[in-house]
C-alpha cells in the first residue's frame, strides 16, 4: 500500500525523530480497510448468487470431558476435595488441626452412614474442650475466595446425645489469617443437613477451610461442603460463572458430555453410568477419574492421585447447561466396551441389555413425557418439560470389530423406538489408517448417521488437510470433527502452548470444515478445561485457576466461527481456481439471509502480509460499511495467560468499503472474518 510522503523541516533534527517515530506508530496501527487498488496479490471471488448447503446451527460446539480437573476443581465449583470421605484414602485433602492443647481423634468409619452410596463418614472424637480441635481442608490446589463474595458451608452431622457441640467454619489464607467464620449448633442424634453462610473478608486463591469442634464429646462429619452463592444462574448446587460465561460467548450448536475416555473406564466398573449422577447430590456415588493415574508411569508430574468424580456435576446438570446457553444436547454413553489403551474390557455380546436399557432410559429422560418413568424422573428434578435432545453417542473412541458388534444391536434398538434420534459413532482414535478405513466400511454398510473422526496433530498436518472434505461423497454418513487441536512441539517444557501457530492452523481447517458443511454437520476443539496447577493434557481451550480464567488464541479462532455462522455455503474461488487453499490463503465464506451478510473468512498463513482482490460475483447492492474482526500477531509464539488474558485476540474494525470488487489487506498470520451487507442480484 502507497503511504503518504512527509516533508521534514531540515533545521530541526528533533522534529525529525519525533515525526519519524509519529509515522511508524501511524503505518503500525493503520488498518487496511480502504479500498486502494494497487500491489494485490491475489483474487478471492465469493460467487453471491450460488448459494449452497445450509449450514446447520450445530457446526461448531463444544466437547466437555472431566480431565485437568474441569469438574470437580473447574466447572464444578465445590470447594471442598472429599467432601464425603470416599477417597480410598479416606481423609486425602485434610488435616488434623490441635491447638492450644487440644486433643481429639479422627476417624472414618461405616457405621449407620447417610445412605449406602456413601457409606463413610467422618467419627470426631474430642476429649478436650479448648475450642482448638478440628480438620482442615486443603481444596483443589487451595480454596478460591473473593472478597465479600458469600459461601455457604454445609455438612450432615450426628452427635451424641450428651455431647453439647458446636461447629466453627472458618476460612483462612495462606498464612493462617482468618477471612471469616460462622458457627453452627443445634445438632442431634440422627443424620441433618445443617448450613451457614460465610462472607470472605479478601480474595485469595490459596485459602483452606477448617471446621473447629468446640465442646465436648463425638460427633459424625459427612458431605462437608463450601460452595459459593454466585453460581451461574444463582442455582444451588450450580456452575462457576465465569467458565460458563466463556461457553456461552462462543454460542456453541452443542455440547458433548461427559467425554471423552472417562466415558469408557479403565474398566467397565469405573464407566461412567449417567444414572448415578442424577437426584440428590448426597447420594451420588463417587468413583475414580480415569485420568487419576493415566499419565504415572510416563509423566509423573502428570499423575493425579487426588483426581475423583463426585458428580455433583451430572446429566442433569448437563442438560440444564445446554439449555441455559442455547445448545443442543449431545451425551455420549457406553456401549460395552472399556478404554481399549487401558483394559480393552468388553461387556459380552449376550449381556449388552442393560447397556442398551440404558440408552433408551437417558432419551425417555431427557424426552418423555411426565407420563413415562424417567420423564417423571426429570420433572421430579425441577424440569417438568423435555430437554427435547436430538443426538445421542454411541461409544466413544472405539475401533475394531468389537465396536461395530456392539453398535450394531445399539442402532437397532434406539432406531426402533426412536427414528428421530441422530446417533453419532465412532472412526476410532485416529484420522487415517487400517482401522480408521474399516470402521468407516463398515458404518457405511450399517448406514450410520453421522461418523466422529479425530485429529491430534502438529500445525502443519491442518494447513495440509485444509481441503479434507472437499472431495468427501455427498451421501452416506456424515462427519462429526469431534476432537481436534493442533499440538505444537515444544522443547524444554512439558506442555504444548496454545500459541498463536496453533491457532491459525486450526482455522485454515475450520474453513474447510464450513466450507463442507453439508458433509460436516458438527465439529468441537478437544479438550475443553485445564486447570493451570492440575492438568494431565494440553492444549486446551480455556485454562483458569482458582479464580481465574482465559480463553487462548484457539478459543477466538473457534468463537470467531461459531458467532459469524451464516446460513447458507458460498463458493469461493481463490485465483479463479475452486481450491481454497493454496499459497498459504484458506478461505471459505457464506450468506447470512437474517442479516442480509456475505461473510468471508480467510487465513492467512504466511509471515507477510498479503493485499487481495475481493469479488462480491453475482452480488446485488453492496453496503458501504461492513465490518472486520482480526485475529493476528506478527509472534507466532505468542499466547495468553491469567495475567494477559488478552494478549492475542480478535480487534473488531469498521469496513469501509467503496467498491466491488474491494482491495484488502490481510495481515501476517491472521484469520479475518469480514461480514459486508450485501443482496444477490
Amino acid at each position: 500500500m502507497n503511504r503518504p510522503r512527509i516533508s521534514l523541516p531540515p533545521t530541526s533534527l528533533i522534529a525529525s525523530a519525533i515525526i519519524t517515530t509519529l509515522l511508524c506508530v501511524l503505518m503500525a496501527i493503520q488498518t487496511p480497510l480502504t479500498a486502494a487498488q494497487s500491489n494485490t496479490t491475489g483474487t478471492i471471488t465469493v460467487q453471491v448468487d450460488k448459494p449452497g448447503a445450509a449450514i446447520p446451527s450445530t457446526q461448531f460446539g463444544i466437547f466437555f470431558e472431566d480431565i485437568n480437573f474441569g469438574a470437580d476443581g473447574g466447572l464444578y465449583p465445590e470447594r471442598v476435595k472429599n467432601r464425603s470421605f470416599e477417597f480410598p484414602v479416606a481423609l486425602m485433602g485434610w488435616q488434623k488441626i490441635e491447638g492450644n492443647g487440644a486433643k481429639g481423634t479422627l476417624t472414618v468409619s461405616d457405621q449407620n452412614p447417610i445412605n449406602a452410596n456413601n457409606p463413610h463418614y467422618l467419627h470426631v472424637g474430642v476429649e478436650t474442650a479448648a475450642a482448638a480441635f478440628g480438620l482442615s481442608n486443603e481444596g483443589f490446589r487451595g480454596i478460591g475466595v473473593q472478597k465479600d463474595a458469600q459461601y455457604v458451608f454445609s455438612v450432615f452431622a450426628r452427635r451424641d446425645e450428651s455431647s453439647p457441640i458446636t461447629l466453627r467454619a472458618e476460612l483462612v489464607d495462606a498464612s493462617g489469617k482468618s477471612l471469616g467464620q460462622a458457627k453452627l449448633g443445634s445438632f442431634t442424634d440422627q443424620w441433618r443437613k445443617n448450613s451457614v453462610t460465610l462472607r470472605a473478608t479478601a480474595t485469595e486463591a490459596k485459602a483452606r477451610l477448617n471446621v473447629f469442634i468446640e465442646g465436648r464429646g463425638s460427633i459424625d462429619l459427612d458431605e462437608v461442603s463450601l460452595f459459593p452463592k454466585d453460581t451461574w444462574k444463582n442455582r444451588p448446587n450450580g456452575l462457576r460463572s465465569d467458565l460458563v460465561q466463556l461457553l456461552s460467548d462462543l454460542k456453541p450448536g452443542f455440547v458433548r458430555f461427559p467425554g471423552g475416555c472417562i466415558v469408557e473406564g479403565r474398566d467397565l466398573k469405573e464407566r461412567y453410568q449417567w444414572k448415578t449422577t442424577i437426584g440428590n447430590v448426597a447420594e451420588r456415588k463417587l468413583i475414580i477419574n480415569r485420568w487419576n493415574v493415566e499419565f504415572k508411569s510416563r509423566n509423573p508430574d502428570r499423575a493425579a492421585a487426588d483426581y475423583y468424580q463426585s458428580f455433583g456435576l451430572g446429566f442433569y446438570e448437563y442438560f440444564q447447561l445446554c439449555e441455559d446457553i442455547g445448545a443442543q444436547a449431545l451425551p455420549i454413553l457406553n456401549c460395552g466396551m472399556a478404554c481399549q489403551f487401558n483394559s480393552n474390557e468388553l461387556a459380552p455380546l449376550d449381556q449388552l441389555d442393560p447397556y442398551i436399557q440404558d440408552a433408551l432410559d437417558l432419551i425417555e429422560f431427557a424426552n418423555g413425557s411426565v407420563a413415562t418413568k424417567w420423564g417423571r424422573r426429570r420433572a421430579e428434578l425441577g424440569h417438568p418439560a423435555p430437554f427435547n435432545m436430538k443426538l445421542l453417542g454411541v461409544g466413544n473412541e472405539q475401533w475394531g470389530p468389537q465396536y461395530v458388534e456392539r453398535y450394531e444391536p445399539f442402532a437397532k434398538a434406539i432406531k426402533a423406538k426412536h427414528p428421530n434420534i441422530t446417533l453419532i459413532s465412532s472412526a476410532g482414535p485416529s484420522p487415517q489408517g487400517e482401522r480408521f478405513d474399516f470402521l468407516w466400511g463398515k458404518l457405511k454398510t450399517l448406514n450410520a448417521d453421522v461418523i466422529d473422526e479425530h485429529y491430534y496433530m502438529p500445525p502443519k498436518w491442518f494447513l495440509e488437510n485444509a481441503g479434507r472434505y472437499d472431495n468427501y461423497p455427498r451421501t452416506g454418513p456424515k462427519v462429526f470433527a469431534g476432537e481436534f487441536a493442533a499440538h505444537v512441539p515444544a522443547k524444554g517444557r512439558p506442555d504444548r502452548p496454545n500459541n498463536l501457530e496453533a491457532a491459525i492452523a486450526e482455522a485454515a481447517f475450520m474453513t474447510g470444515l464450513e466450507r463442507n458443511a453439508d458433509v460436516v454437520p458438527m465439529a468441537s476443539y478437544a479438550p475443553l478445561f485445564g486447570h493451570v496447577e492440575a492438568w494431565q493434557w494440553s492444549p486446551n481451550l480455556i485454562w483458569f485457576d482458582n479464580l481465574r480464567s482465559f480463553g487462548t488464541p484457539s478459543y477466538y479462532v473457534q468463537k470467531l466461527f461459531s458467532t459469524n455462522r451464516g446460513t447458507n455455503v458460498l463458493p469461493v474461488l481463490l485465483d479463479g481456481s475452486p481450491k481454497n487453499a493454496q499459497k498459504e490463503l484458506y478461505a471459505s465464506a457464506s450468506l447470512d439471509k437474517r442479516t442480509g451478510e456475505v461473510i468471508l473468512k480467510v487465513v492467512n498463513a504466511s509471515a507477510s502480509t498479503r493485499e487481495v482482490s475481493i469479488i462480491l460475483a453475482g452480488a446485488g447492492k453492496v453496503g458501504k460499511a461492513g465490518k472486520a474482526f482480526v485475529l493476528a500477531n506478527a509472534d507466532l509464539t505468542v499466547e495468553n495467560s491469567l495475567n494477559a488474558t488478552t494478549k492475542i485476540a480478535p480487534m473488531e474494525r469498521q469496513l469501509a468499503i467503496s467498491s466491488n470488487p474491494f482491495t484488502y489487506t490481510l495481515a501476517a498470520n491472521s484469520l479475518t472474518v469480514l461480514r459486508v451487507p450485501s443482496s444477490v442480484r
